[in-house]
């Protein structure tokens, strides 16, 4: 069984994750949908919500069969995808800025455990699509549902009413 791990902080998991894991899903048996914890990053979920979020998602889509949610331990990646024996990591790719930024750690998990990193290009109708940017969208009153899964949607609620002095 080819098992492969697609790691990220999931916070929150969106539709360019979720196709991230239906790609990931057609070229291996298993995909495991890593979730890590960022302490330098605001969070908008906690990791168990994140992980509640990915597990309603794929038994929505029905993926169950074909990944799963785990959190990602702290410590190095390559640790984790030997205890669960994966030998491929996945990552998304919205841009060469992206690209940039992950070429230095997919070569250092090949020379620490010969892990490969597979590199798919995100479909164009979520490239403009981050967390990190729904987050920031959200919190400004605006509305992400059609970025997010509906699991996605309700973990983050409604949006909240914009504060400062345009609100009334």
């Amino acid at each position: 069984m080819r098992t492969v791990v697609l790691p990220g902080s999931f916070d929150p998991f969106t539709l360019g994750h979720l196709d991230l894991v239906r790609r990931a899903a057609r070229i291996a048996d298993h995909v495991i949908v890593a979730v890590s914890h960022n302490p330098s990053k605001r969070g908008a979920l906690t990791v168990t919500q994140r992980l509640d979020v990915i597990e309603q998602t794929l038994a929505a889509e029905g993926l169950t069969a074909q990944a799963s949610a785990r959190a990602l331990p702290s410590g190095l990646l390559v640790d984790f995808c030997r205890e669960v024996g994966a030998q491929t990591v996945v990552r998304g790719l919205r841009s060469q800025l992206d690209l940039a930024y992950e070429e230095p750690m997919a070569r250092m998990n090949d020379h620490l455990a010969e892990v490969d990193t597979l590199f798919l290009l995100t479909s164009a109708q979520y490239a403009h699509i981050s967390s990190s940017l729904v987050r920031e969208v959200h919190a400004l009153g605006g509305d992400v549902a059609d970025m997010l899964p509906p699991a996605s949607a309700h973990a983050l609620g409604p949006c909240p009413r914009p504060t400062g002095e345009d609100a009334s």
